[in-house]
């Protein structure tokens, strides 16, 4: 098993001795979003749902409504006007960033003109998300990841090291379908590159449409 294995069952052990428990009577019932501008995708997990345990980097959004999640080149993504020579190095292996960001409203009103897919997942399947998202995160060791100094793209968004390396198979949009699977919700990330090969795989399993 590689680390990042090992960092996401040491969380799930986490959750279950101090977070969050199963219960047969709230299965199913946990929302989180998908987000998706055609381009890029995220994972956003009301505020309420992040234990700071596991994702210590949360608490660097005390008043956030809900926490969005996303991940990719550390280099492009950063970059507010991203040129074609930065778009062609990212389609390389390269470093990659989780760009973290404390939404103040709902994501419906916070991004209007954003596709929105919401997914329903039990206890378990709770528990499996946080840990994976943890384990997207470059720690190095310590307790917490920093923020880089790269600014958010929002004011109320930050950048940290992630974990994995970025490449034209190997996109926001395969970290984002990895990140659902491994929480144990049936979509499989092979040949997920693409916003709308995503949100094809996602749609049958939206609810709250």
């Amino acid at each position: 098993m590689n680390r990042h294995g090992i960092a996401r069952r040491a969380v799930v052990g986490l959750l279950l001795a101090g977070g969050i428990h199963a219960n047969p009577a709230t299965a199913g019932k946990h929302r989180i979003i998908v987000t998706s501008n055609g381009w890029h995708s995220g994972i956003v997990v009301p505020r309420t749902l992040v234990p700071l345990a596991a994702i210590p980097e949360a608490a660097d959004f005390p008043t956030a409504a809900h926490i969005e999640f996303g991940w990719g080149d550390a280099e492009y993504y950063p970059t507010p006007r991203a040129t074609l020579g930065l778009a062609l190095l990212a389609a390389f292996p390269g470093p990659a960033v989780m760009h973290v960001s404390g939404l103040p409203d709902h994501p419906a009103r916070v991004f209007p003109t954003v596709s929105l897919l919401t997914l329903a997942l039990d206890d378990a399947q709770l528990q499996r998300l946080i840990a994976a998202l943890a384990a997207s995160f470059d720690r190095a060791g310590a307790a917490r990841a920093m923020p880089t100094t790269a600014a958010g793209l929002y004011p109320f968004s930050r950048f940290y090291p992630a974990t994995g390396r970025f490449h034209a198979f190997n996109t926001c949009n395969t970290w984002t379908a990895q990140t659902l699977a491994a929480a144990g919700l049936p979509i499989s990330a092979g040949g997920v590159q693409s916003a709308d090969d995503l949100t094809s795989r996602l749609r049958p399993l939206a609810v709250d449409q």
